[in-house]
């Protein structure tokens, strides 16, 4: 009984405006830091300690970048269509933004994922780009991103924009499991997955480990940009509010 009243009243406060704002101001630069050291120890362990692939020699080390911002651009999507669905339902305001500022976040890590897919694809397949399932599926997710993006700042008041921009969204979450399931539905070149969260994996612990690594790095990068990125956004909604005058006054005499 008391974990049930515990529960809503946290998340009633949390989501307030200025008690959110606080929170991801500390635990911001905890994540930051976080993350570029792992980002550290996993490329010199992809890039340095890592055997070379009996196939494809030292050309499959980009691995350590396209496959942890190729999973980011899944899960990125995935948090915005959650803070997408309590921002519609609920009309929680920190919903709408997070929602909002997760886009371009994502967006950047599906942007990477397509460029170095190129690099890594010229010399494996001998062309930057073929239209195959997953490439197009993963192409068609940046689109979804900057669909969000542009609908959000299409319209001059902020909280329609998001809520139509949220709504874009939900609908565009359909292409989420064409992504992650396109090499098993559909005859394709891109290889299968390798990474097993259930079962053996298919690749060498040398360079799992490195990969994993990198995983968790990028997943703390997205956290902290976002929660950042969220802070501002909050000052920009809640420009009217005294608090965020407040912040902005002390920013400015900084």
């Amino acid at each position: 009984m008391m974990s049930r009243s515990y529960l809503p009243h946290w998340m009633h406060l949390l989501g307030s405006p200025p008690v959110f704002y606080r929170f991801a101001g500390t635990l911001r630069p905890w994540l930051f830091w976080s993350a570029l050291l792992l980002a550290a120890i996993g490329l010199y362990g992809g890039l340095v300690l890592a055997p070379a692939d009996y196939q494809q020699g030292d050309a499959y080390r980009i691995i350590f970048i396209h496959v942890p911002c190729a999973w980011m651009s899944l899960f990125a999507y995935g948090c915005m269509a959650v803070a997408a669905l309590v921002a519609m339902v609920w009309r929680v305001k920190l919903a709408e933004v997070i929602a909002m500022e997760c886009a371009p976040v994502g967006a950047a890590f599906t942007l990477v994922t397509l460029i170095t897919g190129s690099l890594w694809g010229k010399p494996m397949w001998g062309a930057w780009w073929t239209w195959d399932a997953r490439l197009t599926s993963e192409l068609v997710l940046l689109f979804l991103y900057l669909g969000v993006i542009g609908l959000d700042h299409a319209i001059e008041d902020r909280r329609r924009g998001a809520r139509a921009a949220s709504l874009l969204a939900l609908v565009g979450v359909v292409n989420l499991p064409i992504v992650h399931y396109s090499v098993v539905w559909w005859n394709t070149l891109h290889q299968g997955s390798t990474v097993q969260l259930l079962g053996p994996s298919k690749i060498a612990p040398g360079m799992l480990w490195p990969l994993l690594t990198m995983a968790l790095a990028t997943h703390l990068y997205f956290f902290a940009s976002v929660l950042n990125r969220t802070r501002v956004g909050l000052l920009a909604v809640e420009g009217g509010k005294e608090w965020a005058r407040s912040i902005v006054a002390e920013n400015a005499h900084a």
